[in-house]
């Protein structure tokens, strides 16, 4: 399995929205949170709606990141059934965005209904 290369985890690491374009449908990127675990860019998907950019992915793996002038080709894949990587993922969420307004959401992606919603994001094609 690839690495991201450090540009990209930095700037992941130092920005709290990154945008994602998720499938090949999508003309605009969204904004969301991401965090890096042990070199692993993964995010939760707080919106349950079935037009998400998380059931996007389910549909087609295929998307990019944009991370300023730079946009990376990923693959998104579901991460689930590691309980302990679950837990750091969590742990990450809350050291990075749990500040000011952002903290009532990041109680909440912490919560079962989300943590079924993550994702793991590979460079793909570089």
């Amino acid at each position: 399995m690839a690495d991201f290369d450090q540009a990209v985890l930095d700037f992941i690491n130092k920005h709290n929205l990154i945008g994602i374009k998720a499938g090949k449908n999508r003309d605009t990127f969204l904004q969301i949170w991401m965090v890096v675990v042990d070199r692993r860019v993964l995010a939760r998907s707080w919106g349950l709606k079935e037009r998400s950019w998380f059931n996007s992915f389910l549909q087609d793996p295929h998307g990019q990141i944009q991370c300023g002038d730079r946009t990376v080709a990923i693959k998104a894949r579901v991460q689930e059934g590691d309980e302990e990587l679950q837990e750091r993922i969590s742990q990450a969420y809350l050291r990075k965005y749990d500040k000011g307004e952002n903290s009532f959401y990041e109680h909440g992606i912490i919560r079962p209904e989300h943590v079924a919603k993550t994702m793991e994001f590979l460079p793909f094609g570089e």
